[in-house]
């Protein structure tokens, strides 16, 4: 079999600008400025900049201008996930499939990076989570359910890991399952929250990850149902 060289995927003159610059706290230069150094012109800059700003490359404010941003895959998962779920809300489905296998290949390498300070968030928010369903009135604890999972996950050096398990969120919102109301599965979700946290802190990261995978069954019936 004979191997042929890849021609590498192009970049636009102005991200190849970012990649190939030592990220520093100093603005970018001016349009103007990186015009005479890329070659190009200002309007053609201009797309190229929109374009690095929907990916989150960079931020661009009226005073202080053109700053590069930490790299996350999180914002361009987001615009290609919530345009497909526009197309059909099934890609949610099918996203979150994704999702459920990602959090159960990285179950074992992520917990064994926790610190003893995430084991402690981690139980506050079990714990809140349950002041929430037994309150009066009872409240959905969503924003613990989200919480919780990206905290388990939030070591691993790995951001399009993490980019792909924040989008899932915010998608799990835009299709508005965080406000669904049934009280017998939110307690049975959080009792295998419960679980995978007593497992976590202590160290018993099997029986951490059989609760992970029985509770996942629990939530992909739920999304299923919501179709």
């Amino acid at each position: 079999m004979i191997l042929r060289e890849r021609t590498p995927l192009p970049l636009s003159e102005f991200l190849h600008y970012l990649a190939s610059h030592e990220q520093t706290d100093q603005p970018l230069p001016a349009l103007a400025t990186l015009k005479q150094e890329l070659g190009v012109s200002v309007a053609s800059l201009r797309e190229q900049l929109e374009v690095a700003r929907a990916l989150g490359l960079v931020e661009v404010k009226p005073r202080t201008g053109i700053r590069r941003q930490p790299y996350s895959f999180f914002p361009a998962v987001r615009q290609s996930l919530q345009y497909a779920i526009a197309l059909d809300k099934n890609n949610f489905i099918a996203f979150a499939d994704l999702r459920r296998h990602i959090e159960a290949a990285y179950w074992h390498e992520a917990v064994q990076r926790l610190t003893a300070d995430d084991h402690n968030a981690l139980q506050s928010l079990v714990t809140r989570a349950w002041d929430k369903l037994r309150g009066s009135p009872i409240e959905i604890p969503h924003s613990e359910h989200r919480e919780l999972h990206l905290i388990i996950y939030r070591r691993l050096d790995n951001p399009f890991v993490t980019g792909l398990l924040i989008a899932y969120w915010d998608a799990y919102e835009s299709v508005g399952l965080n406000v669904f109301t049934d009280y017998n599965y939110l307690t049975g979700v959080w009792t295998y929250h419960q679980k995978m946290v007593e497992a976590i802190r202590e160290k018993k990261y099997s029986e951490g990850y059989d609760a992970l995978v029985e509770h996942s069954d629990l939530i992909k019936q739920l999304i299923t149902s919501a179709k």
